[in-house]
């Protein structure tokens, strides 16, 4: 994640009232008030970052007016590693593994795991509005892309920095330009829309309930729709989550993967 220099203490102090009152009165900012993007996305990175994250959530997605439900549990090592299990009974044993930039896919019916790669990334992930590459992404914002602040708006009765984020020469990104409604008082992102070059809407997404855990704020329920799949939508619930625990050095392993521990 993004680590850009603090600002003082006394700097940080007065853009942090000046926000909040603005952000409350839902007045116009003073050009000082309002950060610009890397100090938005920093602040955001704050409340997302983690050492480690354990995790049990739902996701569920509809498709053609029929709902599909799964649950799953997964533990998270900052950006390196991470294995998802799907716990819901007609995918028990559905293992998707982690380690760095390599991914695989464990299914009982196959009995192997499956290394995904290149288009395989792009699949839906579980039928789900979601691609393995999006839900398992871990790059920093700053690295894939050019960000800037556009304007401010209200989401859902709360005020908004607006980002426009567009793709730097050369990174591999799901979406050429990314719009990002950001929460000026928590710093999560309440809205977000992905664009192609050519300037279609591919997806957009929805906070419906932030929880605070200490001193962060955290998404807790998300929807994505899928502007390419008519009638369709995922939503992603977190129904337990513990934050900085110690991992069992077995859970980041083929052998946990294929449950052949």
């Amino acid at each position: 994640m993004s680590r850009l220099s603090r600002l003082t203490m006394a700097a940080a102090l007065v853009v942090s009232l000046a926000a909040a009152i603005w952000c409350a009165a839902g007045l116009p900012a003073a050009p000082a008030a309002r950060p610009d993007a890397s100090e938005i996305i920093r602040r955001m990175d704050e409340n997302l970052s983690f050492r480690s994250v354990y995790y049990e959530a739902s996701l569920e997605t509809i498709l053609g007016g029929r709902t599909n439900t799964k649950t799953m549990r997964a533990w998270v090592e900052r950006d390196s590693r991470a294995l998802v299990e799907f716990t819901n009974q007609r995918d028990a044993g559905t293992a998707i593994l982690k380690i760095g930039e390599d991914l695989w896919l464990f299914s009982p019916t196959a009995d192997e795991a499956v290394k995904l790669s290149g288009p395989l990334l792009r699949q839906s992930m579980m039928g789900s509005d979601l691609s393995f590459e999006e839900a398992l992404e871990s790059k920093s914002i700053l690295e894939l892309y050019d960000a800037r602040v556009v304007g401010d708006e209200v989401v859902d009765g709360r005020r908004c920095y607006v980002l426009e984020l567009v793709a730097r020469e050369g990174a591999e990104v799901s979406y050429h330009r990314r719009r990002v409604w950001v929460d000026c008082e928590r710093y999560i992102g309440l809205l977000e829309e992905s664009y192609a070059p050519s300037g279609k809407l591919l997806k957009r997404s929805r906070t419906e309930r932030v929880e605070t855990f200490g001193q962060r704020y955290y998404p807790t329920s998300v929807v994505v729709e899928d502007a390419t799949r008519k009638g369709s939508s995922t939503r992603f619930v977190v129904e337990k989550i513990v934050f900085d625990e110690p991992i069992p050095a077995n859970t980041f392993t083929m052998e946990r993967l294929t449950g052949r521990l």
